[in-house]
């Protein structure tokens, strides 16, 4: 065996690398590459025992080498035999993480020869270094992880209480969900008064019409444990047999968790990802669970709060009756009182004509100001206690907050022109998936520290005519990424000053 003193350097080098970075899969491609270059590999790969407990799939350097090809048979009469390939020498190391088989390191291909002794001690020294990497990365990814839906959870909560209508409500919890859990939609469904179960609300990256009033019918096998308030955790929505929607084929793995309060059923939150996505894992499963039971809480508490604001509407109204039956009554009598007194003395003191306009003239401006009274308070009477429909700038505040919980930080928004005025509801729907698209986009890239939205009902057309432009600007790295543009014209643009997503349609 050779001394392994001269590549001793080398094996501290790559012990070190290995924990240099504390995101998961850059830990894994770190002890992968350092693994090949200390033995000197053209291959190298990480096969992982359970792919789906961190949602990853194997790491590798590169393409296996092939063997070499056998020499040629010699000529011969006879049919010829079918060649049998050598096999490639490979070492092969297990790394552990905390007394369990995390999955198998695996090297072929060295270039000056078979692997040696000396190779193996090294890389069982290094993976039992990436072991110990590999634990404390599991913990920051989960660490983050929770972060990112207490975070999420306590904006829901923000939002529920700032007086959203029901229908908001079940849209903001919808679309927090859908992004904290990178998931293709995230739906909402009630039980229907013949014992099913509808999709009232769905928030995805597209056109959510065609998924919205989708009916689990009664007797489904997966409406018992719904309707029991269970959770349901799906591997793949299209060949699960529980599955019987007619979009069930578009989705893979999903949750389906209860939104339930003090015993109280509201609904279920549903969480699926595109067919072939990546399994929740079990701290996914977990934190998602918890996000829902608060996030059920939240509407509770907001339904309550809408029930008392409704009930301070009334108490106002019936205080406006008071005051404007006192105020009324006694300005009206005062009045009357006044036109009285300037009729007795018109007649018994001798007034002059003048000083009887002037106070004519007063009785009438107490009189209008009267009239202007009552029109007020008739004005406030008349107001419905429901909410206000939720503006255009308003719906593009939310998807920037909603942004803003995966982020880590609010973007900037800016409006120029008569956005409410100017877009009709069919562009504006068209305007906000593709504001969805970008942000999602965005979230996925590294390095993100800011984010920049435009909307612009200003911006004519290349060919003249009037239109919209949506610009999304992102300073993260463009190589992690993708731009997306929609509308009548669109495209994005990725760089070193990174990523401008534009979006256009005619007005």
């Amino acid at each position: 065996m050779h001394d392994p003193v001269p590549r001793l350097p080398s094996l501290l080098e790559a012990v070190l690398s290995v924990g240099t970075d504390l995101e998961l899969r850059a830990t894994l491609q770190h002890i992968v590459d350092a693994a090949a270059e200390l033995t000197e590999a053209r291959y190298a790969a990480l096969d992982m025992t359970d792919p789906g407990r961190d949602g990853l799939t194997g790491i590798r350097t590169a393409e296996r080498p092939e063997p070499p090809a056998p020499p040629e048979p010699p000529e011969s009469t006879e049919s010829p035999k079918p060649p049998e390939l050598p096999e490639l020498p490979e070492l092969v190391v297990p790394i552990h993480v905390d007394d369990e088989v995390f999955g198998d390191l695996r090297l072929a291909g060295k270039r000056d020869g078979p692997f040696t002794d000396e190779d193996e001690q090294l890389v069982r020294v290094l993976a039992t270094q990436a072991g110990i990497a590999i634990g404390n990365a599991r913990l920051y990814e989960t660490a983050r992880q929770r972060e990112r839906w207490i975070e999420g959870a306590a904006a829901v909560t923000t939002a529920l209480l700032s007086g959203e209508s029901a229908a908001d409500a079940l849209m903001t919890v919808a679309e927090r969900a859908r992004r904290l859990a990178e998931a293709s939609a995230g739906v909402i469904l009630q039980p229907t008064e013949d014992g099913g179960m509808e999709i009232v609300t769905a928030s995805t990256l597209d056109d959510p019409g065609d998924i919205v009033g989708v009916v689990i019918e009664p007797g489904s096998p997966v409406l018992e444990q719904l309707l029991g308030g269970e959770p349901v955790f799906i591997d793949d929505t299209a060949t699960d047999p529980r599955m019987t929607t007619r979009v069930r084929h578009r989705f893979g793995p999903s949750m389906m968790l209860p939104l339930q309060a003090g015993g109280r059923l509201l609904g279920t939150l549903a969480l699926p990802r595109r067919r072939g996505g990546r399994p929740y894992t079990a701290v996914e499963r977990l934190l998602a669970t918890q996000f829902a039971s608060q996030a059920a809480l939240a509407l509770v508490h907001a339904e309550a709060q809408h029930s008392r604001e409704r009930l301070a509407v009334y108490e106002d109204r019936d205080r406006i009756a008071r005051d404007l039956h006192d105020l009324v009554v006694q300005r009206l009598f005062a009045t009357g009182m006044m036109l009285e007194s300037t009729q007795r003395r018109s007649a018994g003191t001798g007034d002059t004509d003048k000083d009887v306009h002037a106070m004519l003239g007063r009785a009438v401006d107490e009189l209008q100001s009267t009239v202007q009274e009552v029109r007020t308070a008739i004005f406030a009477l008349q107001q419905p206690p429901a909410d206000a429909p939720t503006t255009f700038r308003g719906k593009v505040l939310r998807e920037a907050a909603g942004a803003g919980a995966v982020l880590g930080f609010q973007p900037s928004t800016r409006f120029t022109g008569a956005v409410e005025n100017r877009l009709a509801e069919p562009v504006a729907g068209r305007l906000l998936t593709a504001l969805r698209r970008a942000l999602t986009a965005a979230s996925r890239r590294a390095g993100v520290s800011r984010v920049e939205i435009t909307v612009d009902v200003t911006a004519p057309l290349p060919d003249g005519r009037p239109g919209v432009r949506l610009t999304v600007f992102d300073d993260g790295e463009a190589g992690n990424g993708h731009a997306e543009g929609g509308g009548s014209e669109g495209g994005g643009s990725e760089g070193g000053a990174g990523t401008t997503v534009t979006w256009q349609s005619p007005l």
